[in-house]
């Protein structure tokens, strides 16, 4: 049978986009794994230091602490980490009117990968559990999904409106606005947009969604419903969320995988840095890399001094003072 090239490339752009998306995201989480040892702030209260966390302690006042194990709480940090994630409390006690807009866009976009996530939860049971379709558990997951992809759509479109009106207006924020930051903000409001107006006109139980994710995890290229306009807006706003997917982890809105980084590798690690142990190679090997500028407090000019030269000498005696 013949494919018609058109029905299809919702299908190419969906799959291309999740492979993008996947090996992007993968690669951001390696090269930051692999970057050398961060200068760390060891700022106190660490949220993985449970009861002490409360008073600002650490293990450090237990007597002896170097020879007892160490115990980290998840729970704490998970306590810290979650509102942080879902509500964003550092911007709204520091900067609400931004807040004000940004917690919108972002709760949307997590109700959007929720409805994501229903949807291929929904589509894999049907396709391997024949039953599952039509159940009661269905029906459960469908008006889930539906609850959370129609009120994702409006809050996300709601926020990136909001956003992109405060980036325009702000005088605040002019000095840190670029091209790509208002190009960034038009892209979510173009697909949140049609996205949206397929869910109001002629989906809004999401069955043609789901029936084309069925597809995409039977990978059955099956024509999109044309009846309507249907087939137009669903396959626009396809093309158009695929795009946006492996879009975002190449551009610097991936900053949701190095917020992790710069939670557990700079604000709350305070690992001890023990004779023999695997940080103290790591710091050793730091310090025997050469220096390639020079300062008034980093005396470099002319040799190649390491860091651990620089770190030991002291700048007025070179001086000769």
């Amino acid at each position: 049978m013949e494919v018609d090239p058109i029905h299809v490339l919702p299908y190419i752009a969906a799959y291309v986009a999740l492979s993008v998306f996947v090996v992007a995201v993968a690669t951001r989480i390696y090269v930051f794994a692999r970057m050398p040892m961060h200068v760390r702030w060891e700022l106190y209260p660490v949220a993985h230091e449970g009861k002490k966390a409360s008073y600002g302690g650490s293990y450090l006042e237990e007597f002896e602490w170097w020879k007892k194990p160490r115990t980290k709480s998840l729970a704490g940090e998970i306590k810290v980490m979650g509102p942080e994630i879902l509500f964003l409390k550092a911007l709204k006690e520091h900067n609400r009117r931004m807040w004000a807009r940004s917690f919108p866009f972002h709760f949307g976009l997590y109700l959007i990968i929720g409805c994501t996530a229903f949807l291929f939860l929904s589509a894999i049971l049907s396709a391997i559990w024949p039953a599952f379709a039509g159940s009661r558990s269905d029906v459960v997951l469908q008006y889930a999904l539906t609850v959370c992809g129609g009120c994702g759509l409006v809050s996300g479109l709601i926020g990136a409106l909001g956003l992109l009106g405060r980036r325009l207006t702000s005088r605040d924020l002019r000095g840190f606005t670029t091209p790509a930051d208002i190009f960034n903000l038009v892209f979510f409001i173009v697909a949140f947009g049609v996205a949206l107006v397929h869910f109001a006109t002629v989906d809004r139980d999401f069955l043609r969604v789901g029936s084309f994710v069925e597809n995409l995890v039977r990978f059955q290229l099956v024509a999109l419903p044309a009846d309507g306009g249907g087939y137009t807006i669903l396959g626009i706003s396809v093309i158009l969320l695929s795009l946006l997917l492996a879009y975002i982890p190449l551009t610097h809105m991936s900053h949701f995988v190095g917020k992790y980084f710069a939670y557990h590798a700079v604000r709350w690690n305070d690992e001890p840095n023990l004779p023999g142990s695997g940080l103290e190679a790591s710091v050793d090997d730091l310090l025997s890399q050469p220096v390639g500028w020079a300062a008034p407090h980093i005396r470099n000019s002319g040799e190649r001094k390491t860091w651990a030269e620089v770190a030991t000498e002291n700048p007025a005696a070179s001086d000769g003072k």
